[in-house]
C-alpha cells in the first residue's frame, strides 16, 4: 500500500486513451461535461469506470428474474404469468414506463392483466428488455411484431418489419401488407405495397387474392403503379375474383368495373368479353361505363372532352420509351436508354452498331427502323433494324436518297422518310418502304425543301412542320394523304422554327422549341414556347412553355403525356425530359438521361417486353 505522503501524477490522455484499450476492462479517463470532470479532480483523486458494469447488471438482473427473486410485477396473458422487475421494463419499454410511474392503477399492483396479448409472444419480449436479444422465427414474426408494437420497442418492431421484408412473396404479400396497415408500420406497408404492385401478375393467381374483401380490391385496382402488360389482364383479374364466390360479389361489380380502364380496352374485347357479359346487363352503372368506352372509340375527335381517370393508362401498360443516339459532348452519343414511367429511371440498353447524326427512327412491327443521317464525313442513305427481343442488328434495303436531318413516320404500315439534306443541297422529296414488300419507293414531294424537319401522324395524315429550306427557318406546315398521294398546305405556326420538336396528344398537333437562326448564327437564342395545332379548325395556339429553350428535342407521347427529351441550349447538350399534360396545361421534370444529347430520336414501344 502507497504511503499517504506520496504524490499521485495525473494521467495523461494518451496514458488514458491506452488505458481504456487495455484487457483489464478499466478506465482511468472520465467524460467531459459532467460535474466530476477532470479539471475538478485534485492531484489526489482517480476515476474509475467499468466497460462491463451495464452488461454485468443486466446479466444479473437476468440471473433474479429465472430465480423469481425480487420481482415486484405479475404480468399476466392468458394463461401465462410473467414475473418481471418493474424497473427493468420500464427502462425497456415506454408502455410500461407510462404504465409504472403514473398514477393508473397497475403502478401499485403485484399482478397486472394484458388482454388481448398473446403470452408467449410477452415472455420473448420481457425477456428482451433483460437481454436485448430476440429470436425471429417465420411462424410467430407477425405475434411479435403486434405485441412489439402495443409496448413500444421500436428496436423490435424495426427488426420484425426488416424480417419480414425479406419474407416477401407473391402468396404472402398481401397478408403482410394489411397486417401492416393494421400495425401502423408504415415503412412494411410501403415495402409491401410495391412488391404486391410490382408481382402483381404473380399475386393475382394466389388465394390471398381471392379472398381479399372488395374495399381491398378497390384499392389495388385503383392503383396506376400495377406492373401489368395490358388493361384486358386487370379486367381477368377482377372477375376471377368476381367468380371466386359470385353469389356474395355480385354488388360489388359496378362499382370495381369503374375502376378498369375500359376505354383503353380494344373495341373488340369489350365487344367479346364485356358488353356481352351477363353480369353487366343487370347494373345500369355497368352500362353506363360499357357506353363511355364504345364512345370513345366510336367518337375519337371528342377524346379531348372525353379525358377521365379511366382515359388515363397505368405507367406500365404504356411500354417503354427509348432514346436513340443524337448528339453529346463527345460529338456523337452510340447509346439508347429505355425510359421506364413506373419506375422514373433511364437505363442503358444498347448501343448503335456506328455512329450516327440527324437521323431518323420510327418503330416498324415491334422493332427500331434507325434510317439515314451522317456519320461525320458523308450522308448515309443506309437503314438498319434493332430486334429488341434478339437485341440484334439487321442491315435493311437502302433509300435510293441520302438523307441527314430528315424527319420519319409511320402512317397505316409503311414507313415515310421526310426531306432532309443530301450532302449539297435541301430537299423536298418523300420516300416510302413498304415492310411487305421490302423495298422503297418515292411517293409526291412535298411544296417546300425541309431539312430538320419536324414529322408526325394526326387523323390518318402525315405532318411536316417547319424546318430548314437554306435561306431561313420556316413556319410553314404542310400535310400528306396516302390515299390521294397530295400533300396539302395548312396554316402557317406563329414562330418560325428550325430543328423543331413535334408530337400528338388527344388529336392535337404540338410543336415544341426550336429556332429560327440564320446559318450563320448557330449560337443564336434557342425557343422554350410550345404551339399547338388544331386540324379541325387549322389554327395554331400558344400553350404552356418549357423549362429552358431547346432544339434538336427528341418527342414523343408516352401514356397520355408529351414528353421533351435532351435537346441543345446553346451552350450544352442537355439531360433535361420534361413531361407535358394537356388536362392541366403544364409541364413536370421527370428523371434527366443518363447521357446528355441533342437530336436523339425518342419512339415507343407500345407492348412491354422482358429483357
Amino acid at each position: 500500500m502507497s504511503s499517504p505522503n506520496r504524490e499521485r501524477r495525473m494521467v495523461s490522455p494518451e496514458e488514458q486513451s491506452s488505458s481504456s484499450r487495455s484487457d483489464h476492462g478499466v478506465s482511468n479517463s472520465k467524460e467531459l461535461g459532467s460535474d466530476h470532470s477532470l479539471s475538478s479532480l485534485s492531484s489526489h483523486d482517480e476515476c474509475f469506470r467499468s466497460r462491463y458494469h451495464a452488461d454485468s447488471s443486466l446479466h444479473k438482473m437476468e440471473a433474479y428474474l429465472m430465480k423469481n427473486q425480487l420481482t415486484d410485477v405479475t404480468l399476466i396473458a392468458g394463461s401465462r404469468q410473467i414475473p418481471a422487475h418493474r424497473l427493468v421494463l420500464s427502462a425497456g419499454s415506454e408502455y410500461f414506463a407510462a404504465m409504472f410511474t403514473s398514477n393508473l392503477r397497475e403502478s401499485t399492483e403485484s399482478e397486472v392483466v394484458l388482454q388481448d396479448v398473446d403470452g408467449d409472444a410477452l415472455w420473448m419480449l420481457v425477456n428482451y428488455c433483460y437481454t436485448g436479444c430476440i429470436e425471429l422465427r417465420e411462424d410467430t414474426v407477425e405475434t411479435l411484431l403486434g405485441t412489439a408494437c402495443l409496448l413500444q420497442l421500436t428496436e423490435v418492431v424495426d427488426a420484425c418489419c426488416s424480417f419480414l421484408m425479406k419474407q416477401l412473396h407473391p402468396s404472402n404479400c398481401i397478408g403482410i401488407r394489411l397486417f401492416a396497415d393494421a400495425q401502423g408500420c408504415q415503412k412494411l406497408l410501403e415495402v409491401a405495397h410495391n412488391y404486391t404492385t410490382e408481382h402483381f401478375m404473380d399475386v393475382i393467381h394466389n388465394q390471398e387474392f381471392l379472398m381479399l374483401p372488395a374495399e381491398e380490391v378497390a384499392k389495388l385496382l385503383a392503383s396506376d403503379d400495377l406492373n401489368v402488360p395490358s388493361e384486358e389482364l386487370i379486367f381477368q383479374a377482377l372477375m376471377a375474383w368476381v367468380n371466386h364466390d359470385l353469389p356474395g360479389r355480385k354488388k360489388d361489380i359496378s362499382t370495381l368495373l369503374s375502376l378498369v380502364k375500359l376505354p383503353l380496352l380494344s373495341p373488340s374485347f369489350i365487344a367479346d368479353h364485356i358488353e356481352t357479359n351477363p353480369l353487366f346487363r343487370e347494373e345500369r352503372l355497368c352500362q353506363e361505363l360499357i357506353m363511355e368506352a364504345l364512345k370513345y372509340h366510336l367518337l375519337p375527335e371528342r377524346r379531348p372532352m372525353l379525358q377521365s381517370a379511366r382515359t388515363r393508362p397505368r405507367k406500365a401498360t404504356v411500354g417503354f420509351m427509348f432514346a436513340v443516339g443524337g448528339m453529346d459532348a463527345n460529338k456523337g452519343a452510340t447509346s439508347i436508354e429505355k425510359y421506364d414511367l413506373r419506375m422514373n429511371t433511364w437505363s442503358h440498353v444498347a448501343n448503335m452498331s456506328g455512329r450516327r447524326l440527324q437521323f431518323g427512327v420510327a418503330v416498324v412491327d415491334g422493332k427500331l427502323y434507325v434510317v439515314g443521317g451522317r456519320d461525320g464525313l458523308k450522308t448515309l442513305n443506309t437503314v438498319e433494324c434493332y430486334d429488341i427481343r434478339a437485341k440484334t442488328w439487321t442491315l435493311l434495303p437502302a433509300m435510293s436518297t441520302h438523307r441527314h436531318g430528315l424527319g420519319v413516320g409511320v402512317l397505316e404500315g409503311p414507313l415515310y422518310a421526310v426531306g432532309g439534306h443530301d450532302g449539297w443541297s435541301y430537299l423536298n422529296t418523300v420516300e416510302r418502304w413498304d415492310p411487305q414488300a421490302r423495298q422503297w419507293s418515292y411517293v409526291a414531294p412535298m411544296a417546300s425543301q425541309r431539312s430538320t424537319v419536324g414529322v408526325a401522324v394526326l387523323n390518318g395524315k402525315l405532318y411536316a412542320v417547319g424546318g430548314r429550306d437554306g435561306g431561313s427557318c420556316l413556319r410553314s406546315v404542310e400535310c400528306y394523304d396516302p390515299h390521294t398521294n397530295k400533300w396539302m398546305p395548312c396554316a402557317p405556326m406563329a414562330k418560325r422554327r428550325g430543328g423543331v420538336g413535334v408530337g400528338v396528344v388527344n388529336g392535337y398537333l404540338y410543336a415544341l422549341g426550336g429556332h429560327d437562326a440564320p446559318a450563320s448564327n448557330p449560337s443564336a437564342a434557342r425557343f422554350d414556347c410550345v404551339e399547338r395545332y388544331d386540324p379541325k379548325t387549322d389554327t395554331w395556339t400558344i400553350v404552356a412553355s418549357m423549362s429552358t429553350g431547346r432544339d434538336a428535342i427528341g418527342v414523343c407521347l408516352l401514356g397520355d403525356r408529351l414528353f421533351a427529351v435532351g435537346g441543345y441550349d446553346g451552350q450544352h447538350y442537355l439531360k433535361l425530359v420534361e413531361a407535358y399534360d394537356a388536362q392541366s396545361n403544364e409541364w413536370q421534370q421527370v428523371a434527366p438521361l443518363n447521357t446528355g444529347r441533342a437530336g436523339a430520336c425518342i419512339v415507343v414501344i407500345k407492348n412491354p417486353y422482358h429483357s
